[in-house]
């Protein structure tokens, strides 16, 4: 018998029929170090194309520049269509624009041509991480996966990241043996492979249905107001920035005038481009992004600004000054994978700022009379900080952002680093305004050195990263994450683990015989829920996904008039010590449901007075009277009332679903032990973005 168990088994043994074989990843490595590559590469050809061109030095700062603007409004962007309109669709067309650009740059007569080459590659190059990621949640997710699966992401670190500090070398050496236009022609072979390479082995895009996938339908679901916002505000920033430390005033007004309507309109949008509170309540999220645009200020600050120091005050050719960060990038690419394979969070980001903190006072000793030994060793030093901030922060994204959503959030994780990129050179010319001189070495080294202080705090100060750790150790699943990291006695490793059911199709959902039920989400108790606003999101989230497929939903609330109080006697054990306090009156703020997920006409809301959502309320003869046959279940407590209902509905032939991101308790160890080891005997075990992908299929 050919069971679910054995075809993992099979799986692992045919390497190209593993979930992750490497047909899947190879292009999506390709495609992820694009954009790294040629952020950095042009670095070492900046000299060569101002004196060809006949333009001052300062003024081909554009070309860098513009790249970051393009792909920091580009990549969540790209993310963004790849959840809506097919991740495969997007990267390849993303590959093309690479392409042509790669020609407009290698042709280029001048400064304008120039710059519109980096903009197609920075919008082109901006497809890939985004797209790779939405490819790599969907993998994991048909594979049932537990764990983000570390050595996939340890490679696309690789491919990111990592490949940064190649950029400078590469471009050294093409400049020095073949001209500056070689930085841009080099992009022609590589995206003609990576586009072969895609079409062959990247898994098709489900087909786009004509009638909701218009102009207008494409517009509404991915939000074009807001991107365009966005893409208006993000321009209006860079600009101002790049013009520090002249205040420009221009740009800053229509940063505001831009940012404020957006903002509002965001804030007001059921399913928002830039999700602004759902951002404010995943704590996690935010601060992944924060010590990503602050690491990357370190590590881009060493490329561009050493890069000038080394070539002008220290007199290295160009490819020299390439070679000197060669190690850089080397000890990075040799690191992410094994770090990243054993999905650790914590430990690689206090690496990474404590690093970045040494790498700054090494660079506080650095004078143009310095042995190139020492260049090399601060260079080696922030190749670690490059390999431990990259695995940590991108495991932690890869965690924190909502299923549904990784598109998006894994573009804006992009952005912020970009904003940190563009103020690493804004720091270059403020520093070495009136010269390259170690003097001004000096002073980016000790912007460096308060940044990574920075880091630091951001890292050990997270109770959330600690929890983590702990959850590492113990075997508790992490309360935010779809993909728990389970360490258990027969996984003592923690090695990513297949379910007992890896089949990837559920029982179809029919919309008008289903129900989601939202329970106990009321004001008095969503406090005790681990991160309790990114858990309302989530549920959020998924009201909306059944409401938009014709579905019911139904609230459930714990609520007690004086007659209940009067009516529990002293044997229930639980509810007599309630009754005595007089706690949950059915008219106490308490007791009202969260007004993020309020109720609408038409939805059942029913209040009950013990544990199971059934058990004193007529919520099963309403369901009946509406066909409803399957249910969806959500809420608080795991303990509590999803369990007690799970069992009551499973005995009345209810077909049930929990959502595993959607309860939450808050003891983790009780949390962890009814999901993984008592729900599955009784119901399907599902996250948001199945749901999600359910109800689409219906």
């Amino acid at each position: 018998m050919n069971t679910p168990a054995s075809q993992g088994d099979a799986s692992a043994r045919d390497p190209e029929h593993k979930p992750f074989g490497w047909t899947l990843t190879t292009p999506l490595y390709v495609g992820a170090a694009l954009n790294p590559v040629n952020s950095s590469i042009i670095a070492t050809a900046l000299v060569p194309i101002a004196t060809e061109l006949n333009v001052a030095v300062g003024a081909t700062a554009v070309l860098v520049s513009s790249l970051y603007l393009a792909s920091a409004v580009a990549q969540p962007t790209a993310g963004k269509l790849a959840e809506v309109l097919g991740a495969r669709r997007v990267f390849l067309t993303g590959i093309v624009l690479v392409l042509l650009g790669g020609v407009v740059g290698g042709l280029g007569q001048n400064l304008a041509m120039l710059t519109v080459a980096r903009v197609l590659i920075g919008i082109g190059t901006s497809a890939a991480f985004p797209c790779a990621m939405v490819l790599i949640r969907r993998r994991a997710q048909d594979a049932g996966l537990d764990a983000p699966p570390g050595g996939v992401l340890g490679g696309i670190a690789i491919a990111g990241m990592a490949t940064i500090a190649v950029g400078p070398p590469i471009g050294g050496l093409l400049v020095g043996a073949a001209g500056w236009r070689w930085a841009f022609l080099i992009n022609i072979p590589v995206t003609a492979i990576a586009l072969v390479m895609a079409l062959r082995w990247l898994p098709e895009d489900p087909p786009l249905d004509r009638e909701h996938n218009g102009f207008r339908q494409v517009a509404g679901r991915i939000d074009l107001p807001g991107i365009l916002g966005f893409a208006a505000y993000m321009t209006a920033l860079v600009v101002f920035l790049m013009g520090l430390p002249r205040i420009e005033w221009i740009p800053l007004i229509v940063f505001v005038v831009a940012a404020v309507p957006t903002v509002w309109w965001e804030l007001h949008k059921a399913a928002p481009f830039f999700d602004f509170r759902g951002l404010a309540a995943n704590g996690a999220l935010a601060r992944t992004y924060l010590r990503q645009a602050l690491t990357l200020l370190g590590i881009y600050s060493v490329m561009y600004g050493m890069t000038q120091w080394m070539e002008a005050a220290h007199g290295l050719s160009t490819v020299a000054s390439g070679l000197m960060l060669l190690p850089m990038g080397t000890v990075s690419a040799l690191l992410s994978r094994p770090l990243a394979s054993r999905n650790l969070v914590r430990g690689p980001l206090v690496t990474a700022a404590v690093t970045m903190l040494l790498g700054s006072l090494g660079i506080l000793l650095l004078t143009s009379h310095s042995p190139a030994i020492a260049i090399v060793l601060v260079s080696l030093i922030f190749g670690v900080t490059s390999a431990t901030t990259t695995v940590g922060n991108q495991t932690a994204l890869y965690r924190a952002a909502p299923p549904d959503q990784i598109g998006t959030a894994s573009g804006l994780f992009r952005t912020f680093g970009y904003l940190g990129t563009i103020i690493s050179a804004v720091l270059g010319s403020i520093v070495f305004r009136s010269g390259v001189t170690d003097h001004g070495l000096h002073s980016l080294g000790l912007v460096l050195a308060a940044a990574g202080a920075a880091v630091l705090l951001l890292t050990v100060l997270d109770r959330q990263l600690m929890r983590r750790d702990t959850d590492r150790e113990t075997g508790t699943p992490n309360q935010t994450a779809p993909y728990e990291y389970c360490a258990h006695s027969d996984n003592p490793q923690g090695e990513p683990r297949m379910t007992t059911d890896t089949t990837p199709a559920f029982p179809l959902i029919d919309p008008k015989r289903t129900a989601l039920l939202a329970m106990d989400f009321q004001n008095g108790i969503v406090p005790i829920a681990p991160e309790p606003d990114a858990l309302v999101e989530r549920v959020k989230g998924a009201i909306a996904d059944v409401r938009a497929a014709g579905g019911t939903i139904g609230y459930v609330r714990v609520a007690f008039t004086e007659d209940d109080w009067n009516a529990i006697p002293e044997t229930n054990k639980a509810f007599s010590a309630l009754a005595a306090a007089k706690q949950l009156h059915h008219e106490d703020a308490a007791t009202q449901i969260d007004a993020r997920i309020a109720p609408e006409h038409g939805d059942i809301v029913v209040r009950k007075v013990r544990f199971g959502s059934l058990s004193t309320t007529d919520l099963h003869e309403q369901l009946s009277e509406r066909g409803i046959d399957t249910l969806i279940l959500t809420g608080i407590s795991t303990g509590g009332v999803v369990l007690s209902t799970l069992i009551d509905t499973a005995d009345r032939d209810y077909r049930v679903f929990v959502l595993s991101d959607g309860v939450a308790d808050p003891h983790p160890e009780v949390h962890r032990v009814l999901v993984d080891e008592v729900f599955p005997s009784r119901a399907h075990l599902i996250d948001t973005t199945q749901l999600s992908a359910l109800l689409k299929d219906a």
